[in-house]
């Protein structure tokens, strides 16, 4: 698939990549050389022994809930068209353009790599528990446990997807891309990052009781991680939108189960 067509009249610069050397990148690639398989298979076990403690009228209030929760349903909806959308080639064209426009178009100082790199990490699982790990440690014991169990069913849920729709990244189709810090393994569809950081803003907004400002603030973050996954050359725009719409609708099952414990 070529980048751009020929006749294009926008000039891009080929900027070089920007890499990570050093102990952060033996650290990265021992954890990269696990198999996909025993990520899937810890995770489900750790989930496991979550829902374990979960009483079963809780799960029966739980899946009510679900059933009665309209904005869920579109979320969800909304998740399967962008998905079926993969198929649609004038659509893979625009993915592209607007994935171009993110990744090497304008200059790019090394800082600005530092920054999205630092950024892109606020989807991350290693933050997400590093915050339930704070907020266990200050007394906060059951928000500490849903941030976890959401994290933790929200990855298993985002690599069964990627397994079974198996988009390949942009690096793998595209050629004369940027790749910034070190390439992701995996599939494409959809973003884990961007899952994970619109999980957050969702559950966060419900639990504290935001006003409109702060959720704005949150879910903007949110959406700038989304934008640092196609920056630093990870992930399509359609990647981000699925990822957005999946963790948003997570965040609701997060919102339901802080319902059935805090009611």
């Amino acid at each position: 698939m070529a980048l751009l067509r020929s006749d294009d009249s926008v000039e891009i610069r080929h900027l070089s990549d920007f890499s990570v050397n050093g102990r952060c990148k033996n650290f990265i690639s021992c954890i990269r050389k696990i198999p996909i398989t025993f990520w899937i298979i810890g995770t489900a076990s750790l989930l496991i022994l979550l829902l374990i403690f979960m009483p079963q009228d809780a799960r029966e209030i739980l899946w009510h809930r679900i059933k009665s929760n309209v904005f869920l349903t579109v979320l969800i909806t909304t998740f399967c068209v962008v998905s079926v959308s993969l198929v649609w080639k004038t659509g893979e064209k625009i993915d592209v353009w607007i994935f171009t426009v993110f990744n090497v178009w304008g200059d790019r100082p090394p800082w600005v790599d530092w920054t999205m790199l630092a950024m892109t990490q606020i989807g991350s699982g290693v933050f997400s528990f590093l915050v339930a790990v704070y907020f266990y440690l200050s007394g906060n014991r059951i928000f500490a446990y849903e941030i976890a169990l959401g994290t933790l069913s929200l990855w298993l849920v985002v690599e069964s997807l990627k397994f079974l729709i198996r988009r390949p990244r942009p690096y793998v189709s595209l050629k004369n891309i940027r790749i910034v810090g070190n390439r992701a393994g995996g599939h494409s569809f959809p973003s884990g990052h961007t899952s994970q950081a619109f999980f957050m803003a969702s559950l966060f907004s419900h639990y504290f009781q935001l006003d409109l400002i702060d959720i704005l603030i949150l879910y903007i973050l949110a959406l700038a991680v989304g934008v640092t996954r196609m920056y630093v050359g990870m992930h399509y725009p359609r990647d981000v939108i699925g990822g957005s719409m999946l963790g948003t609708a997570w965040g609701l099952f997060g919102v339901m189960v802080n319902n059935y414990l805090f009611r």
